[in-house]
């Protein structure tokens, strides 16, 4: 009686006092079990209110009504797909049924009352990309949303929270929702006053926005300059940073009294031209900068007294983190991991400040990246489409847009853009130019008019490997190029790399969605390149593939692309490896996002852990060296002398660190199967927080390298996965939550299979 009593007094403190959170009681233990992070369309966040960038407190129903400037997510698509994550303190937790609602009034969704969707409980282990299935939905109306989960525990939660959502004006059968761009008021970390009336300022670090500023005017003080920068020199703002490292001027009249000034930013006129995407009127311009100067201000100023307001897509700090026993390393993360939020200033995947242009390859790394760091993925899916009808000219770029597809599906398990922009993603292939041995070329003639409209391409393809290329930069005729000295010809090595991956891809989506004779010709077509790839390209001898036919000259490039897309034969892959070690980071800050896919897929860990924390001038250190918070452009200035500042294609190890070195990628499509492949080499420790769609996923190691190994990893529920552990010799000692459990071997791997959710801890000692 008295433990009871002890357990209901348990239950009503946790009502009172974590009133998000609901419990189911099963033994004598309180159990969690209340879905959590609904989503609409992919976003978790559509209650939202903001004006001009800033959130408010005012409720989605009521802006409505409302006379303000008001930002808000809508929802276009008639019937919108509906997620939510399973939760529960059991292990080996999968969801069995569920029960959706959706109420057109705040009263009926409180009192459970879906008038618009009650499903019913529906049997089914289905917790993301669930499709509306109710009443038809008004546009411009304001719906209420919550569920209710039951597990293969025999347990049924409470329902979850309300998620509100609006729906657009306008309705279609398919769209992509996204959120309003975000403002965020940023304070210096430091002020400092120099001699001559003149005040540093300087941010911490880098970012997209505007100066805002609180500032006591007096008589006989008429005009102030201030100066915004991204780099410095000698402790001032450098005023000549070359490339297109931002620095500007501004005048600012004072008037008499305490007065608040927004210096608005003047538009460049290159990233604001006809192709460029423009930021909204609620923004506002905005440049990057870190430091400010203020110059004929005779007061100090306080750092209260300076606001720098920033512009991103809503993006969560506490998503994700990665911590190890390598500081450079986490250096390196920390400032990848601030790359995916800084440059979401436009809501778009773009190449940097210089054009504000999207383009396949940024956009790729991008993608990767913002997964990894955040649990978001309407912005990757909005770029792809916009790249689907504003294809840029570079020949594996139009291919990547098969790539990006492919992994919209795998991280989300969402088909719908597959099935949307199937035909347009066929073309993207580029099949048309095969010239019947299986290679594709676009120096053969074949670039007709109706081809270069399937693909949504205005000026002809041309192949690109790396950039830049040497003289490629078209003001800059001496720039020497990030291409290994690689020999263009008619058949492209890289190209038909790519060309074979996306084949690969499409031969998987034709099946997804059901066209079994595109899926046959597909992968046919791939195996027929296949052959003539290693036929005709790969030089047996050398064991190393040269860069086209009709050249025998081998570049990292016509290497690591083939080993990162499966092309190599296993009996060549050492020596592949062997190659493109000797050739060191001999590509751009885009090739290395391949460079390393290529050593870690083919477990080339200690070399690929050695690029990443590199301290030569061709690193992440370097970009950290030279004073950028943000990835750049470029290795260095030298390297390109246009280079910008905040270029996210830099940002390869966003992803690389959690996807290979930690090791977390999707086995099924969204997440409902996870592999868990640590890649440590020589490092000790590390531990990350990653968000998966179905949750959060936490994994850290010890590692002694041929000694012991211990990984400790919580798996989100109603999801699965496979472990790999390092395998160095039949003696070893294997354990699962300390007890001995089965496993399999594969090369120097020993694997646990279905691996279910909770906490579990896994030992090698040797």
């Amino acid at each position: 009686m008295i433990k009871k009593t002890w357990k209901c007094l348990l239950e009503l403190a946790l009502i009172i006092f974590l009133p998000g959170l609901s419990f189911s009681s099963y033994g004598n233990t309180v159990r969690f079990n209340r879905p959590t992070g609904l989503s609409v369309n992919f976003l978790t966040h559509t209650n939202l209110v903001y004006i001009n960038g800033y959130l408010t407190n005012t409720l989605l129903d009521d802006s409505l009504a409302g006379k303000d400037n008001y930002q808000f997510t809508e929802i276009a698509q008639c019937r919108p797909f509906l997620g939510w994550i399973v939760n529960s303190d059991q292990d080996n937790t999968l969801q069995t049924a569920y029960r959706i609602l959706v109420a057109s009034t705040p009263e009926k969704i409180r009192n459970n009352i879906g008038d618009f969707w009650d499903s019913g409980k529906i049997e089914s282990n289905q917790s993301l990309n669930v499709i509306y299935n109710g009443k038809v939905l008004v546009p411009g109306k304001v719906y209420f949303f919550r569920v209710k989960t039951w597990n293969n525990h025999g347990i049924g939660s409470d329902f979850s929270d309300i998620a509100r959502f609006k729906m657009a004006s306008k309705l279609s059968d398919y769209a992509t929702a996204r959120y309003p761009l975000q403002k965020e008021d940023d304070y210096p970390v430091s002020v400092r006053q120099l001699p001559g009336n003149l005040t540093f300022i300087d941010f911490g670090n880098d970012a997209f926005g505007r100066l805002k500023l609180t500032l006591q005017g007096k008589r006989g003080i008429d005009t102030l300059t201030i100066r915004l920068g991204e780099a410095q020199k000698d402790g001032r703002i450098d005023r000549n940073p070359g490339g297109t490292i931002r620095y500007s001027e501004y005048k600012l009249g004072m008037k008499d009294g305490w007065k608040t000034y927004l210096i608005e930013i003047r538009p460049d006129k290159r990233n604001t031209g006809a192709k460029a995407i423009k930021m909204p009127d609620y923004t506002g311009e905005v440049t990057p900068f870190r430091y400010c100067e203020i110059a004929g201000y005779d007061d100090q100023l306080l750092k209260k007294q300076v606001v720098r307001e920033i512009v991103h897509y809503p993006f969560d700090e506490t998503d994700s983190y990665f911590r190890s026993s390598d500081t450079l390393l986490n250096q390196v993360w920390n400032l990848c991991r601030y790359t995916m939020k800084a440059t979401s200033f436009a809501g778009i995947y773009l190449d940097g400040d210089r054009e504000r242009i999207p383009y396949e390859a940024d956009a790729l790394i991008n993608q990767l990246g913002q997964y990894s760091v955040v649990r978001e993925y309407s912005m990757a899916r909005y770029s792809q489409e916009y790249l689907i009808n504003h294809g840029t000219w570079p020949t594996e770029w139009v291919l990547q847009s098969v790539l990006l597809a492919w992994n919209d599906y795998l991280f989300t398990g969402n088909k719908a853009y597959l099935e949307q922009y199937y035909d347009d993603l066929k073309a993207k292939t580029l099949l048309p130019l095969e010239d019947g041995s299986g290679f594709i070329s676009t120096t053969t003639g074949k670039q007709a008019s109706a081809f270069l409209t399937s693909i949504h391409l205005e000026d002809k393809l041309r192949d690109i490997v790396d950039w830049p290329q040497a003289g490629g930069v078209l003001s800059l005729k001496k720039e020497q190029g990030e291409t290994d000295g690689f020999i263009f010809r008619d058949i492209n090595t890289v190209v038909n790399a790519y060309h074979y991956r996306a084949l690969i891809i499409m031969a998987q989506v034709a099946g997804l969605i059901g066209n079994e004779r595109d899926s046959k010709i597909f992968a046919g077509t791939a195996e027929k390149l296949k052959t003539a790839f290693n036929d005709k390209l790969l030089d047996k001898k050398r064991k190393v593939y040269v860069d086209g036919i009709g050249t025998d000259h081998a570049s990292i490039h016509s290497n690591m692309f083939p080993l990162a897309f499966g092309l190599v034969p296993e009996t060549y892959v050492d020596k592949i490896i062997n190659f493109i070690q000797s050739k060191g980071m001999a590509c751009s800050v885009y090739g290395s996002q391949f460079l390393l896919e290529a050593l870690y897929n083919s477990n080339s860990s200690s070399y690929g852990l050695e690029l990443l924390t590199s301290t030569s001038d061709r690193s992440w250190f370097n970009m950290l060296k030279s004073g950028s918070t943000i990835t750049m452009e470029a290795w260095d200035n030298k390297y390109k002398q246009n280079q910008d500042w905040n270029h996210a294609w830099g940002a390869a190890p966003a992803n690389i660190i959690p996807r290979k070195l930690m090791g977390i990628e999707p086995l099924q499509p969204g997440f409902s199967k996870i592999r868990i492949k640590p890649q440590p080499a020589s490092l000790e420790y590390a531990e990350i927080k990653y968000p998966t769609i179905r949750g959060e996923l936490f994994i850290s190691f010890k590692n002694k390298p041929g000694k012991s190994f211990l990984l400790k990893t919580t798996i989100p529920a109603n999801t699965t996965a496979v472990i790999y552990l390092p395998y160095w010799s039949e003696s070893q000692k294997v354990t699962m939550n300390g007890k001995a459990a089965l496993y399999y071997r594969e090369g120097n791997y020993i694997i646990f299979d279905r691996i279910g959710s909770g906490s579990h801890t896994f030992e090698v000692i040797n």
